[in-house]
């Protein structure tokens, strides 16, 4: 049986991949300021199937939904959805689960992944590096909030692009060490 790591071992190895390479790297210019406030939540889903991980996702939009203290909760989901493949189709079940909620409009998700590709890219393509995670997590967003962050932010719509170049110039086996030393820390 493969070892499995606690909770805090997982916690500590996502919040050091947001400080270094989100934060560190302005790939998301509106996380340092929640993470310095406290308000980010880190929590693990020991879900085995996509059953229970679409219970723990309604269960963390729920706390959301009536605690204003956390703003943005990352679910990092080690034990299911470890293939890319399957992380991405899981997506749509958890779009629908949002709406069922009622939700839509009120949250998003934001979706993270060890082994992330944007289509049209090739696996180990610097860009992807922006949606490349330690783990598979979800991260769930205050719709209201990231409006507001990003009517305050000066040309927003350029993060993306900056990001790619960023990130390209870096490299990808630059790129592949900081997220390994993530494990390190």
């Amino acid at each position: 049986m493969p070892h499995v790591l606690d909770n805090d071992t997982l916690i500590n190895t996502v919040r050091q991949w947001v400080e270094q390479l989100v934060i560190g790297y302005n790939l998301c210019p509106f996380a340092k300021r929640e993470l310095v406030r406290d308000r980010v939540r880190f929590v693990v889903s020991r879900a085995q199937d996509e059953e229970q991980l679409l219970v723990d996702l309604e269960n963390e939009l729920t706390l959301l939904g009536t605690d204003e203290g956390i703003e943005t909760t990352l679910l990092i989901t080690p034990q299911v959805l470890q293939d890319f493949f399957d992380f991405n189709q899981f997506l749509g079940r958890a779009d629908r689960r949002v709406a069922q909620l009622k939700l839509k409009g009120v949250f998003q998700i934001a979706s993270f992944h060890p082994d992330y590709q944007f289509g049209g890219t090739e696996p180990d393509d610097a860009e992807n590096y922006t949606n490349k995670s330690p783990y598979p997590v979800l991260h769930l967003l205050r719709e209201a909030s990231l409006d507001r962050a990003i009517e305050n932010y000066p040309d927003a719509e350029s993060i993306p692009e900056r990001n790619i170049e960023q990130l390209e110039l870096m490299g990808s086996d630059q790129l592949r060490r900081l997220l390994e030393d993530c494990f390190n820390r």
